[in-house]
Parts: C-alpha cells; sequence; structure tokens
C-alpha cells in the first residue's frame, strides 16, 4: 500500500511539477520577449521623435510617429495583462499542488506513527526474537528482519522527501507572488505612462488641427509624392523588363538562366526571414491603401513598407543580387534597385549612393545613406517585386528581429 502511495505521488509530481512548469515557463518567455520588444521600439520611437521635434516644425510624420507610439503602448499594456493573467494561473496551480502535497503528507505521516508504533510495541529483543523465528523457513525469517529495519527509515525517507518538495513548492510559490507584485508594479507604471499618453493624445489632436491649416500644402505636398510614387514605380517596371529582355536575348528564351533559378530559389526560401533593410528602426507605414492622417476622404497608396530610422542611418541589402538601377526620384531621394533572380528590392528615399550599377551586391551590405530632412525625417521606403507583381515587405522580413 506505501509503494502504491509513493508510485500515485511520484506520477503527481512528474505531471504538475514538470509539464506545467515548462509549458508556463515558455509562455512567460515568449510574453517577455514581446514586451521588450516593444519597450525597444517605444524608446526608440521617442528617440526619433526627439530628433523630429529640434526642428520645431509641425509635421505630418510627426503625427504618424506618434500615432505609433500610441499604439504601442496599447499593445504594451494587452501584453502585460496576459503577463499577469499567465502568473495568476500559475499560483492557482501551485496552490493546488501544495494543497495535494500537504494531504499526502498527512497521509504519510499518519501511516508513519502507526507502523512506529508497532515498531515501539516490538522493539524489544524478545519481542523482536519471536517475530522473527516464528517465521515458517529461514528466507522468510530474513526478510522479516529486513521489513523491520527498512519499514521505519523507508516511512522516513518518504515523508522527508515530500517535506521538501513542500518546501520547494512553498519557495516558488513565493517567487510566483513576488513576480506577480513586480508585474503589477510595472502594469501600475503603464498605467502611469497611459495616462501621460492620454495627454499626448491631446497633443495629438492639437497638431492635427494645426496641420489641418495648412491643408494648401498638405495637398501640394501630396500630389508631390504621388508624383514621386509614379516616377518610382515606372522607373522599376522599366528595370524589370530591361532584365527580362537582357536575359531573353543571352538564352533566347525568357525563362532565367540557371544561378537565377538559384537565386530567386534561395530568395523564395528566405520569406519570412529577410533581415530588416535598416540596422536600427520602427514602421512608420504600413503597406495598402490607408486614409490621410490629416486630409480627409484622402486615401494614400503603400507600394511597400516605410521605417522611420535615426539620422546618418544606412540603408542595407536584404539578400545578395545584383543593382539594376539607380533611380534619381529627386536631388534628396534616389533609389537603389536589386535584383535576385525574378525577384526584385527596392530601398529608396536616399541621398548619397555606395554602389554602382550592375554591381553584385551581399546580404546586409551598405547601399547609401538615407536622406534626413530639415524636419528631422529619416525614413527609408522598402518595396519587393515577383516580376512585376507588387508584394507585401511584411510577409518577407523577419518578425522579431532587425
Amino acid at each position: 500500500m506505501v509503494r502504491k502511495k509513493s508510485l500515485s505521488l511520484i506520477l503527481f509530481l512528474i505531471f504538475f511539477g514538470g509539464i506545467t512548469p515548462v509549458f508556463s515557463q515558455t509562455q512567460a518567455t515568449r510574453l517577455k520577449a514581446k514586451r521588450q520588444k516593444l519597450e525597444k521600439e517605444i524608446s526608440y520611437t521617442n528617440k526619433l521623435l526627439g530628433q523630429v521635434n529640434k526642428s520645431k516644425k509641425n509635421t505630418v510624420y510627426e503625427l504618424q510617429l506618434i500615432s505609433n507610439r500610441i499604439n504601442m503602448r496599447h499593445r504594451l499594456m494587452a501584453v502585460l495583462k496576459k503577463e499577469i493573467a499567465s502568473l495568476t494561473d500559475n499560483i492557482a496551480t501551485t496552490k493546488m499542488s501544495i494543497r495535494d502535497l500537504n494531504n499526502r503528507l498527512d497521509t504519510l505521516k499518519k501511516e508513519y506513527v502507526n507502523i512506529a508504533w508497532y515498531l515501539y510495541k516490538n522493539n524489544d529483543n524478545y519481542n523482536r526474537l519471536i517475530f522473527i523465528f516464528s517465521a515458517s523457513d529461514f528466507n522468510q525469517a530474513y526478510q522479516r528482519l529486513r521489513y523491520l529495519d527498512e519499514i521505519s527509515a523507508y516511512i522516513r525517507k518518504e515523508a522527508g522527501r515530500i517535506t521538501i518538495l513542500e518546501k520547494q513548492k512553498k519557495d516558488r510559490l513565493n517567487k510566483l507572488k513576488q513576480e506577480k507584485a513586480e508585474k503589477r508594479t510595472l502594469m501600475d507604471s503603464e498605467t502611469t505612462q497611459l495616462s501621460q499618453l492620454e495627454l499626448e493624445q491631446r497633443q495629438k489632436i492639437g497638431l492635427k488641427r494645426k496641420l489641418a491649416g495648412k491643408e494648401k500644402s498638405l495637398r501640394a505636398r501630396l500630389r508631390q509624392k504621388r508624383k514621386e510614387s509614379q516616377k518610382l514605380e515606372a522607373q522599376i517596371i522599366k528595370a524589370i523588363a530591361i532584365s527580362t529582355r537582357k536575359a531573353a536575348n543571352k538564352m533566347k528564351s525568357k525563362r532565367l538562366t540557371a544561378s537565377e533559378m538559384r537565386l530567386s530559389s534561395s530568395f523564395m526560401a528566405n520569406k519570412g526571414h529577410l533581415p530588416w533593410p535598416v540596422k536600427k528602426g520602427v514602421v512608420s507605414q504600413t503597406f495598402g491603401v490607408h486614409s490621410h492622417p490629416v486630409l480627409k476622404h484622402v486615401k494614400i497608396r503603400n507600394n511597400g513598407v516605410n521605417i522611420a530610422t535615426a539620422k546618418g542611418s544606412i540603408a542595407r541589402a536584404v539578400f545578395s543580387g545584383i543593382v539594376v538601377n539607380i533611380v534619381r526620384i529627386t536631388n534628396t531621394n534616389i533609389a537603389v534597385i536589386l535584383k535576385h533572380g525574378n525577384y526584385f528590392t527596392v530601398y529608396s528615399g536616399l541621398d548619397k549612393i555606395l554602389v554602382n550599377n550592375n554591381q553584385w551586391v551581399t546580404e546586409y551590405q551598405a547601399l547609401g545613406i538615407i536622406h534626413t530632412s530639415l524636419q528631422g525625417k529619416t525614413e527609408l521606403h522598402f518595396e519587393v517585386w515577383h516580376d512585376k507583381n507588387l508584394q507585401n515587405p511584411a510577409y518577407w522580413l523577419r518578425k522579431n528581429a532587425r
């Protein structure tokens, strides 16, 4: 009976003491990593806003950064709430396991008392001899002798083991309570920051009103941006057509060469794992159609993704390829187009180029320095194309790494 109970105890400890903590630890690690990533992005956005604020000029770019930071704060609060909920579940599970251990320990203690009392009554030499020599044979006598010597030690050992495990459980519970208190402190801190963020929200509204008073200049700037985007798109399509025509002339076929096919396959295999085209940055505008942050009933189409970064940052190749075109859109907006088999990547918003046409570049190689405007805006525009088809860069770049 004692062995059966011990086996049940061991199975219980393996399940609740092994599997559950591993699962909880994995979830906690994932949430912590997500929280730290958001905290870093918020901190970096603060740095970028600091650079913009130096110009003391109200811009749409500043408005976008403020809006992005607000969204990050909300996501951070959601992660913190999940961490608190996860810790609460862990504490409840630990309490339940400790309660079960206490019950089992009480049961074993009662059994130990009964056996100890039995051994006490039969502890004198006469009774021990009677118990041993009343055996039917020598083997049974030997087994009885071992029984008397070992049963008490066995119970003490099991009781001691459970006591140690109980202490470990209590220690872990204390640790979890401490972690929960720390998370509550973080939650309180973020609640305070959220209150400050509400003030920033009002500042955002004020900034939007100021910008709305500049509707004429904003519309003019929007028209200029659309012209630049159309020029860039035309140059990309032209570069793709020229590249395809050159390959066709060489091979007398529209098919890719063997090396280009390998490069295309390798590029495709890295979908979702490509490095970011800047060492450090935050997304200021995503792919697709968006409402203008100030102008009503106006839509903006983004063929790629805009990445806000620090002054002096360098655009870098996300994959090995060849420079097929360098496009000067304006004096302060130059684009580099790379070919990766039948895939193309575009890096726009540069004012100093570090590569040449027809040059082979490798992953992470510097392509150019990103332009910083008089308003403190340093932003790279990045696109991905498959032949003449636009791709959403979010599906190609790494999610949690730069």
